[in-house]
């Protein structure tokens, strides 16, 4: 039952199927051109920049498609916002480096699964490029992608990636100078400091004042006082408990204060 169930269905057409496909691709390279037409007219226009900053995507699918179908009497094309905002963008970068485009190829599709993808070579005054266009593998083919492609030699890519390359290194190297040169100026942050701080006064070394000379009393000689004498001969006397006559005064001198202080 297994063997005859896998002979039966071998045994389909695949015609219909295949007829659809083409039918899908024909019309997928149809509309392919006519987006092609439209978008450059769009960014042959001085507007682009406009609105491209003006509206956003959706605004964007919206105003492509109203006029697909002004231009080309098509009200049944879709498209996303995203797909006509890389258009033009593309489109107008593309312009800008190949030159005005003078001639459209023969627009070749592809079917990846559930998307149809359509090329058209494009010929431009200073350079060669392609359109890639993605649409939706179904009834209602809406476009998803679209983008102008430059073609570049092999050398053009080497000097673009050797560009890159030394552009990358070279910023390297710069910001690690840079680095170097920051790190090493820290050493000189204390010098300036020091020299923009205040100045200390220079203090001027005080002379010392020379110690006075001492001040020499001159004794006073008071023995040829005889009444002095013979006062302070009765004082010792009295204290002693002695009489005059038991003793001679022979010099009297006057006694520090100091000696007073202490008695």
């Amino acid at each position: 039952m297994l063997t005859c169930v896998f002979v039966l269905t071998a045994c389909g057409s695949d015609e219909t199927p295949n007829r659809i496909q083409e039918m899908k691709e024909t019309l997928a390279r149809s509309k392919a051109e006519q987006v092609v037409r439209l978008t450059e007219v769009f960014v042959s226009s001085d507007n682009v920049d406009e609105m491209l900053e003006s509206y956003n995507n959706v605004e964007l699918g919206d105003i492509f498609a109203s006029n697909f179908a002004q231009y080309y009497n098509d009200s049944s094309f879709l498209c996303e916002g995203k797909a006509v905002n890389s258009a033009l963008t593309s489109f107008k970068t593309g312009i800008e480096s190949m030159g005005s485009i003078t001639e459209y190829g023969t627009p070749t599709s592809v079917i990846d699964g559930d998307t149809i993808i359509v090329t058209i070579p494009a010929t431009g005054e200073n350079g060669n490029g392609s359109v890639e266009l993605i649409f939706t593998n179904d009834i209602y083919l809406q476009m998803t992608s679209c983008t102008l492609n430059l073609d570049q030699t092999k050398g053009q890519l080497m000097t673009r990636a050797a560009l890159n390359t030394l552009l990358g290194m070279g910023t390297v190297f710069v910001v690690l100078i840079l680095i170097s040169l920051i790190i090493s100026a820290f050493n000189l942050i204390p010098k300036i400091q020091a020299s923009l701080a205040p100045k200390k006064a220079e203090i001027e070394p005080v002379e010392a004042p020379e110690p006075a000379a001492p001040v020499v009393e001159e004794e006073e000689d008071l023995s040829d006082d005889m009444e002095l004498v013979a006062v302070i001969a009765a004082a010792i006397a009295s204290y002693e408990g002695t009489s005059v006559e038991g003793f001679q005064v022979r010099s009297i001198k006057r006694a520090g204060r100091k000696n007073w202080k202490n008695a």
